[in-house]
């Protein structure tokens, strides 16, 4: 048992269905160790405690029954707290809602449950999501698993650090400028970015209409895989998402990317901030794909990501502005519940003019253009996931709003592309992450390239100390 906290889900799943260990055993090691260590990490806001027991339990009994066990049977799942859990308190990491006990469930929650998943607790986020730290005024700071002095990254902080932590195996995040792959890189784990409409959305509260995507973050790619399989298929209620059949993620994993073409980005809007070793580190590992038989473009790309920053906040703030903040910032005793950082996005966002949103979306459709002109000529990109490691907390400071952190991220986001953040090597003892880009609903690929990196890394052999 010592080392349960440790493994995939996938042999986790193997060995509750051969009888070796039962999903309540595993279930209860993990509420265990989640309730010893993280006092000092606050990667959770709510535990599901007894609920996930008796989930746990009516796995246990309906394969002792012999009924067909499904893709996740008995294997915990976090989710972040901006998606609907029915029973299970989801504040969305505000202050504001820190009673909202669903009756119903996200479509993530609810897929999870109907494959055998187990879900754990509810993993920290900022307000609604908005900050690159994982704070704010419902809970403590989360903190990042290898320097406590460090964030944990954000948005999806919380469910990065309960991963590295070793909270458990598999995790639901969400990602509208990086929230996924910033708080991977910085924690050392997986985190997928699907393509635009590739996983439905729905019960939840974010950005709705361009840039977030929820998806899988784990310790291993092949858990990853299943539990975007999990997730992938088309949903009736959302008008954005793709209707077509997810493919199957996991039947080509080992096919290797031998023949395709692959480039380097080279990102020269993060040159006066990016850290020459940490570029130095997962350009070395961005290298290793001659070792898989790809072949690596001699020349690196460049984005032309100029507006790019400004038309994504336009976008996406006033999103966001129109889901909830209008709503909350009518009413007095609720706005000054939220943080600073949720309540300067939605006062600006109240004075965006029409004008200055027809440009922002010219600009986005301008830079999906030029991504599918790259994209002719190459099959995937290569690039940071960061330039620098995890930034020291300053808790002082709840407003600042950095461009270069997501940098080499957000532009992903605006062209509705995918990507995935890997762990690649350390720099100061900190994890640093690399970046692999796809076309959309190329998913698979993404997934394909970066088992190849997983099988030469190993990254899954080293754990911080807590």
């Amino acid at each position: 048992m010592s080392e349960l906290h440790w493994q995939p889900a996938w042999r986790l799943r193997e060995r509750i269905i051969a009888g070796e260990i039962t999903a309540e055993e595993v279930t209860r090691h993990l509420l265990d160790r989640i309730g010893r260590l993280d006092g000092n990490l606050h990667a959770f806001l709510t535990l599901a405690g007894d609920q996930a027991i008796d989930e746990a339990r009516a796995v246990d009994r309906a394969l002792a029954a012999g009924q067909v066990p499904g893709p996740l049977a008995g294997v915990p799942v976090t989710i972040k707290d901006q998606f609907f859990t029915r029973g299970l308190r989801t504040t969305g990491g505000s202050l504001t809602l820190k009673d909202h006990i669903p009756d119903h469930d996200s479509i993530y929650a609810e897929r999870i449950r109907a494959s055998g998943g187990i879900i754990l607790g509810k993993t920290n986020t900022p307000e609604f999501g908005m900050y690159w730290r994982t704070v704010g005024h419902l809970g403590e700071e989360c903190r990042n698993p290898w320097d406590s002095r460090r964030t944990s990254g954000g948005s999806s902080g919380g469910a990065a650090a309960a991963l590295a932590a070793g909270f458990g195996p598999l995790a639901i995040g969400s990602d509208a400028g990086g929230s996924i792959r910033l708080p991977s890189a910085q924690c050392g784990t997986f985190g997928l970015l699907p393509s635009l409409g590739r996983v439905p959305r729905h019960g939840g509260f974010g950005s709705t209409l361009f840039f977030s995507a929820i998806g899988p973050m784990a310790r291993d790619v092949r858990d990853a895989a299943t539990l975007l399989q999990v997730i992938a298929a088309p949903m009736r209620g959302d008008p954005f998402c793709r209707t077509d059949p997810a493919p199957d993620y996991l039947a080509g994993l080992e096919q290797g990317i031998a023949g395709l073409r692959v480039a380097w980005w080279d990102n020269r809007a993060a040159a006066d901030f990016a850290d020459p070793e940490v570029l130095r580190v997962v350009r070395a590992a961005a290298e290793r794909v001659t070792d898989f038989g790809a072949i690596l473009q001699e020349a690196p790309v460049v984005l032309e990501t100029d507006g790019i920053d400004e038309a994504w906040k336009v976008l996406d703030f006033v999103d966001r502005q129109a889901n909830l903040g209008e709503a909350l910032m009518q009413d007095a005793e609720r706005a000054a519940e939220l943080t600073p950082y949720a309540r300067t996005r939605f006062e600006w966002a109240a004075g965006v003019s029409g004008v200055d949103y027809s440009r922002a979306l010219l600009r986005r459709a301008q830079f999906i253009r030029h991504m599918d002109e790259l994209f002719a000529e190459t099959d995937l990109i290569l690039a940071p996931s960061i330039g620098i490691t995890s930034p020291v907390i300053d808790p002082n400071d709840l407003t600042l709003r950095i461009p270069a952190l997501v940098s080499y991220t957000l532009p992903v986001n605006v062209a509705g592309y995918c990507a995935a953040s890997l762990p690649c090597g350390f720099v100061g003892g900190l994890p640093v992450g690399l970046q692999i880009i796809g076309r959309p609903n190329e998913e698979a690929l993404v997934l394909r390239a970066s088992r190849q990196f997983e099988k030469a890394l190993n990254w899954a052999a080293r754990h911080p100390q807590l």
